[in-house]
């Protein structure tokens, strides 16, 4: 009767360990993850005291007297960051350097002490309202390091400063579509992280927390592992770290200006060319994760004439380049894929229940000249497309232009000019039927990213 016992437990210990076994293709994202994906482009703004001090590391000793723009505009950033295509804005509403660009009651180091507006200023609830009001999302960073206050050497006492602090822009700023977390320069502290999620989340239970795979229990998205606005990999949505598997898709930062993400005289010379900006939205956003640029106004308070130009260049230029689908109208095909080809992602094709491979082709009543596919999976059911190919139907044969391992949120393929009167998107693995928000075709002129 024993030995019956320790086999029934046995066998119900494996038979919980396979029921709650994970895989990749059974994990999938929360409606906040995938609203979030859609978003696609972002801003990262900073501006503070190293601003004033053509500095881009803080330490915590400069005088609150320093920040003074006198011609703070926040509605000139947002109207540019809205040309530029942007549809959220990150402000770093504290740096490292400890220094609070909100009237905070948890210390005197904030603009609450500075001459800008007689004291009485609140850069986060200026910045807040003016993205709202150009039709952009808000959140925030409030860097866990601070050099400045003497707390931060006593665990304890700084984490119940940094909770407080976090309570007020999570309560005070209205919803926060995304909060940075980082955990630079810890200099020996032990950040307590569970209890910040723990008060973010009481307050905004749908903020995406940014992190990178460090942090990867409490984060919602994670850091593509470079600066340089590139995913140099197959982007997979779900990551495994320590065995344990979460949807964490993947956030690009990198600055408008190269290597600076604060505002420093003299450096024009150092923004970033339009060919250089597209090629990075081409392996960002084409390659399925977020495209996150970091913006630094001037001390005037103000984007900087060059920047403001270069980011309306931007958005012209992507538009530009996807604003003529040329699957939109001009086609014939099956009745049952027309949710993949109607220019609307907010329909999608299903194959086959059950299947694992399958295909969308699509014939024209003429022959068309194409540079760009992108492709896009409906993700809310999981990333299932694991290898895929575009083809043309060229001199009586199909021919491969394109292909890959992964979609995921969307997929950019460029390639040489292509024509014919018929094209198909192969699915030619997936771990079970494939979703397709969009498959569509572009004629942009412009050579693939690299």
């Amino acid at each position: 009767m024993r030995h019956f016992s320790k086999l029934f437990l046995a066998g119900s210990l494996a038979l919980s360990s396979a029921l709650f076994a994970q895989s990749f293709p059974d994990i999938k994202p929360a409606p906040q993850q995938t609203a979030w994906q859609d978003l696609e482009f972002g801003v990262i703004i900073h501006f503070s005291t190293n601003t004033f001090l053509d500095r881009e590391w803080g330490d915590g000793k400069a005088d609150t007297k320093v920040f003074n723009p006198a011609q703070f505009d926040p509605d000139q950033w947002m109207q540019a960051v809205r040309d530029a295509g942007a549809k959220y804005v990150v402000l770093v509403a504290k740096h490292h350097d400890g220094f609070c660009l909100w009237p905070t009651a948890q210390t005197e180091y904030s603009v609450k002490n500075s001459p800008w507006k007689g004291g009485n200023g609140d850069v986060v609830g200026d910045v807040a309202r003016a993205a709202r009001k150009y039709g952009l999302k808000f959140g925030v960073y409030l860097s866990p390091w601070d050099r400045h206050d003497p707390r931060y050497a006593d665990s304890a006492a700084y984490d119940k400063y940094y909770l407080a602090e976090l309570e007020e822009l999570a309560t005070n700023y209205g919803d926060l579509v995304e909060f940075w977390l980082d955990g630079a320069g810890s200099a020996g502290h032990v950040y307590n992280f569970p209890k910040i999620m723990e008060t973010l989340r009481t307050y905004q239970p749908n903020t995406i927390v940014f992190a990178d795979t460090a942090l990867f229990e409490y984060g919602d998205a994670r850091w593509v592992g470079t600066e340089s606005g590139r995913v140099g990999y197959e982007n997979w949505n779900v990551i495994d770290r320590h065995g344990y598997l979460r949807w964490r898709p993947v956030e690009a930062d990198t600055p408008l200006r190269k290597e600076h993400w604060f505002w420093h005289p003299n450096d024009e010379k150092s923004v970033k060319s339009l060919d250089e900006l597209m090629d990075m939205y081409e392996m960002t956003v084409g390659r399925g994760a977020q495209l996150m640029l970091g913006l630094a106004p001037d001390n005037r308070g103000l984007l900087p004439d060059a920047d403001v130009a270069r980011l309306k260049e931007f958005g012209a230029e992507v538009k530009k380049r996807y604003a003529d689908n040329l699957m939109a109208g001009r086609l014939h095909g099956p009745e049952e894929t027309e949710a993949a080809l109607d220019n609307d992602p907010d329909t999608f094709w299903s194959a086959p229940a059950g299947s694992h491979h399958a295909t969308i082709e699509v014939s024209f009543r003429k022959p068309i000249t194409f540079d760009r596919a992108v492709t896009m999976e409906w993700l809310n059911d999981g990333q299932h497309v694991q290898k895929y190919a575009i083809e043309a139907w060229i001199d009586g044969a199909w021919k491969r232009v394109a292909g890959g391992e992964a979609i995921g949120h969307k997929k950019i393929d460029g390639f040489a000019p292509v024509t014919a009167a018929k094209v198909r998107l192969r699915i030619l693995s997936s771990t079970s039927e494939a979703h397709i928000r969009e498959f569509e075709l572009f004629h942009s002129g412009a050579a693939p990213a690299e």
